[in-house]
C-alpha cells in the first residue's frame, strides 16, 4: 500500500470505527488486553489488515540490542495504534507512540484510550511526525 496522508485519513476512519464498536459494546473499565483482543476480533471483522504486538528492535549508535518494543497494533503496515485502559493519558504514553513511529519509518500514529466515557470526544488522539508533513 502506497501511504498518502488521504490514505491514513482513511485508515483512521476505519479503525476509530472499531474502536467505537468495541467500547460501545464494552463500556470502560475492563484491562487493556480485553479492549485489544476485541478490537482484533472487529479488525478481522471489518476486514482490517493488521500485525498485533509487532516486535520492535532497539539500535544503540548502530548496534542492535538485545532489547526489544512492542507496539499494539500495526494497521495495514501504514499506522501504529497504541492502545490503552487508563484514567489519564500521561505526556509519556503520546513519548512512547512517538517513539515506535521513528522506530517503525511511519507517519502516523493513533493513541486510544477505552477507560473514557465517550470514545470518540476523549478517547482518541491522532498523532504525526515529520514523514507525515513529507506525504503527498
Amino acid at each position: 500500500m502506497h501511504i498518502t496522508k488521504q490514505s491514513l485519513k482513511d485508515l483512521i476512519y476505519k479503525v476509530n470505527g472499531a474502536a467505537i464498536e468495541v467500547h460501545k459494546e464494552l463500556g470502560p473499565g475492563l484491562l487493556e488486553s480485553i479492549y485489544h483482543t476485541c478490537l482484533i476480533e472487529e479488525l478481522i471483522t471489518r476486514n482490517i489488515e493488521f500485525e498485533t504486538e509487532v516486535k520492535i528492535p532497539i539500535r544503540y549508535k548502530g548496534k542492535l540490542t538485545n532489547q526489544i518494543m512492542r507496539c499494539d497494533l500495526l494497521i495495514e503496515k501504514s499506522l501504529v495504534v497504541e492502545l490503552k485502559a487508563v484514567e489519564y493519558v500521561h505526556p509519556v504514553h503520546h513519548a512512547q507512540l512517538i517513539t515506535y513511529m521513528k522506530l517503525l519509518k511511519l507517519p502516523m500514529g493513533l493513541m486510544i484510550n477505552f477507560n473514557c466515557k465517550n470514545l470518540f470526544n476523549e478517547g482518541q488522539k491522532t498523532l504525526v511526525n515529520e514523514l507525515y508533513r513529507k506525504l503527498p
